[in-house]
């Protein structure tokens, strides 16, 4: 447990926020079911805990139990009242740049989403169409989708619980890619999030390249295991999961998968199943997976998971280069030329993948629940793509008992959840997610994990 050192505070707009009406400052305030102070709490509380070593959210909130938050309007704009916030926030008593532009994202974010997609009838959320149509909209009031700019995006992936190994690998990626003009975009934590945006901050500063990108894209359940890194220079936060796999996945140019636990195996099966539709069969889509020597391992067992669940036709999706950083970026840079020449010739926006065809089971909300996770539906004899979207809700209801509040009190009070399936699909997954907890994959070091799942053959 992390001693709790907090200090009060107010606190300035930094960064990209338009000025709050009565209405939208009367709903941050708002303490009553419905309200927006609850989630702005946990939200802000999350991005000023940065550089913690605790990935269990109940515990963060537990931690600092009398942190709290206000709106106060002033003439001039608002500012944020801070009570009992964490101390690593602030240098010798100033807030950290970074850290406070991310606060003011936080409520622009939210305060968004609130008023533009969940208050009102603009985007029908019930169709796939809708969805889309919503997660641009969010990435675009956020300023990620930059008009008339070349295709240059790495989306990097991985774990926040990683040895020290893996975590230097991940820098040395993101410093090639940093060399050769490209950016970099992550779920914004610590690990694998932010070695490769450290890394691409020096490549970018030998090219004098003075305006790299380093976008980090969360969500209200993560944020507080996977606090955004000060690093990034353009936070989201996503109503959930779904849309922000979706925004990774929309944005993206090219695709970078480091070891991980649960969450990277979720978001590798979301594109892997996107990417096994029909529709997307011609879509130019780079993607490698990469670690180094002492993860090849690692990446055995989970090609190896991948050809058993979905077959050889998802291995021809993506390549593993290992031990190799010079390589994958050099990967990168020629797929997304690939990329841009495609999109060029299809007269496709460079900024948001439009053509990609998402099917609704990778859109719709998955609420974990010990009745959605056992009625799963983990068998051998439906296509490829619909196996991978419940293989990924699979995963994603680990990550929920793994480290989000609410999924932490469903285990404790109803036991572990139990994941049903053929006997050909809980073999590999049982060698998957053992692997996985014998590594230390699933927590933070220094955490012992008891699973929060059962597998039923």
């Amino acid at each position: 447990m992390n001693e709790c050192n907090v200090i009060n505070a107010w606190v300035s707009p930094e960064g990209s926020l338009e000025v709050l009406s009565q209405l939208e400052v009367n709903r941050l305030c708002d303490t009553s079911y419905g309200g927006l102070h609850s989630l702005l709490r946990r939200c802000v509380l999350a991005v000023l805990n940065c550089g913690s070593n605790i990935d269990d959210t109940r515990q963060v909130f537990e931690t600092y139990k009398d942190f709290d938050v206000h709106i106060r309007p002033q003439d001039r704009g608002i500012k944020l009242e801070l009570n009992n916030a964490p101390t690593s926030a602030f240098v010798d008593g100033e807030m950290i740049r970074g850290i406070r532009e991310h606060l003011f994202a936080v409520v622009r974010d939210l305060v968004y989403v609130s008023n533009e997609v969940e208050g009102s009838d603009r985007f029908d959320m019930k169709t796939g169409a809708g969805i889309t149509d919503a997660v641009f909209h969010i990435l675009r009031h956020a300023r990620v989708l930059l008009p008339n700019e070349e295709p240059s995006l790495v989306v990097c992936w991985g774990g926040h619980s990683i040895a020290r190994e893996e975590y230097d690998y991940t820098k040395e990626i993101g410093h090639e890619v940093g060399l050769r003009g490209l950016n970099i975009c992550t779920g914004c934590g610590p690990g694998a999030m932010k070695g490769p945006m450290k890394g691409a901050t020096i490549g970018h500063a030998k090219q004098r390249i003075r305006h790299g990108r380093y976008i980090g894209i969360s969500e209200p359940g993560i944020i507080a295991a996977e606090p955004p890194n000060p690093i990034v220079n353009n936070l989201v936060i996503m109503p959930d999961i779904e849309k922000r796999l979706e925004a990774f996945v929309r944005v993206g140019h090219g695709f970078v998968v480091f070891p991980g636990g649960a969450g990277t195996a979720e978001e590798l099966l979301y594109i892997l199943g996107v990417l096994l539709h029909p529709n997307n069969e011609n879509l130019p889509f780079p993607l490698v997976l990469t670690g180094p020597k002492s993860a090849q391992g690692y990446f055995e067992r989970l090609d190896g998971f991948i050809r058993s669940t979905l077959g050889e036709v998802a291995c021809r999706r993506y390549e593993v280069i290992i031990d190799n950083p010079a390589a994958v970026a050099k990967r990168m840079k020629e797929g997304i030329h690939a990329v841009q020449k495609f999109r060029h010739a299809e007269s496709d926006a460079y900024n948001f993948n439009w053509r990609l065809h998402i099917e609704g089971d990778f859109q719709q909300p998955f609420v974990c629940s010990h009745e959605n996770m056992a009625a799963l539906n983990l068998s051998a004899q439906q296509t490829p793509h619909r196996l991978a979207a419940n293989l990924r809700r699979a995963f994603s209801g680990i990550v929920a008992g793994n480290v989000k509040e609410s999924g932490i009190r469903l285990v404790e009070e109803h036991g572990p959840f139990q994941i049903k399936g053929d006997a050909a699909i809980m073999r590999p997954l049982d060698q998957l997610l053992s692997s996985y907890v014998a590594e230390g994959r699933m927590k933070l070091p220094g955490t012992k994990y008891v699973p929060c799942y059962q597998l039923v053959a």
